[in-house]
């Protein structure tokens, strides 16, 4: 396992997380075994994984108090990043979507982030949060200066409630106004070989300013592993249906592409989505994949792709087939 560095902080978090959003189940993912969901976070603490990214609002709680009990006897050996400003309790914030009985809003105000803070420190079984980040950015009509949000958690980390600050879903002119404010060490974008967005501004922004990239949904929710063929179908509600690369002619498409790496997972003695992660985590200013596992097996295999080191004309060649792929059709 490779160990990196989250920005300028003394905190060294392994190459592969734990991404804890699919424990949480719900809508987003269907039915979940909690005792399975448990068994595979001590799985990838076993084969190396030290860092665990979840939120409040994966199942409103529920991954949260799931991370909670599996880290139980093992805190220190564990580095846990959760979020804040996805607020749910009353009208605080700007209204964003509904989730069945829930209105979810936007608010980075001080007074809510730090009532999220102690809930998070309560279900994490917890007295601080390795790495603290603002889940969305703030919109009209409450949208909070950016500089009153950091320097709230600048006060959280002064406490030693917090260790580190990140964002999420930011831009280089956001995470310029929090620069200015106060410190930030990290960046949680989507990125994945299928959604490169990020390579044209975020990235490197934050290789420039030594801001760690804590990639998000790397494995386009299992697409990218091949296991999820053309027969796969998922209930009418799950987040997978909204996703264009699932639709049948582009998953094809897909399915075609990896099938083609079948030599590649050979050379290498991996599986495809070991070979995909290790891709992801040798870009350019990408630190750190957050793959998501509900099954103990799994953890395992996404842990062993942060000791894969792919030669340059590997990921040459993965690249120039992921970019003849194009765009979703």
């Amino acid at each position: 396992m490779q160990y990196r560095r989250i920005g300028t902080t003394d905190l060294r978090a392994s190459c592969i997380a734990f991404g804890a959003w699919a424990i949480g189940g719900g809508p987003w993912w269907g039915p979940t075994d909690d005792d399975e969901s448990i068994r595979a976070i001590h799985a990838a603490l076993d084969a190396g994984i030290n860092l665990i990214d979840t939120a409040p609002l994966y199942e409103h709680g529920k991954s949260e108090d799931l991370v909670g009990r599996a880290i139980r006897g093992r805190r220190d050996k564990v580095l846990l990043a959760t979020k804040c400003g996805l607020w749910t309790r009353d009208a605080r914030g700007s209204e964003w979507f509904v989730q069945g009985p829930h209105t979810v809003r936007i608010s980075l105000r001080p007074d809510t982030i730090r009532l999220e803070l102690e809930d998070s420190l309560r279900r994490l079984g917890t007295d601080r949060i390795d790495l603290y980040q603002t889940h969305w950015q703030a919109i009209e009509p409450d949208k909070t200066p950016i500089e009153d949000t950091m320097a709230c958690l600048m006060d959280l980390r002064a406490q030693g409630k917090i260790r580190a600050i990140g964002v999420s879903n930011a831009s280089p002119a956001q995470m310029d106004a929090y620069r200015s404010a106060g410190d930030l060490s990290a960046c949680q974008p989507r990125y994945s070989m299928l959604d490169r967005a990020i390579e044209a501004d975020v990235l490197p922004y934050c290789h420039r300013h030594g801001i760690a990239v804590l990639a998000y949904s790397p494995l386009e929710q299992g697409l990218l592993t091949g296991r999820i063929g053309m027969d796969r179908t998922f209930p009418a509600d799950e987040f997978r249906n909204r996703i264009p690369w699932f639709q049948p002619a582009n998953r094809a498409r897909v399915l075609a592409m990896l099938d083609g790496w079948k030599d590649l997972c050979a050379a290498h003695a991996c599986t495809l989505g070991q070979l995909v992660v290790a891709w992801t985590v040798a870009q350019p200013g990408l630190t750190i994949a957050l793959c998501g596992a509900r099954k103990a097996a799994h953890a395992v295999e996404n842990a062993k792709a942060g000791g894969l080191a792919l030669d340059a004309a590997t990921l040459a060649r993965m690249r120039a087939d992921v970019e003849a792929l194009g765009a979703p059709a």
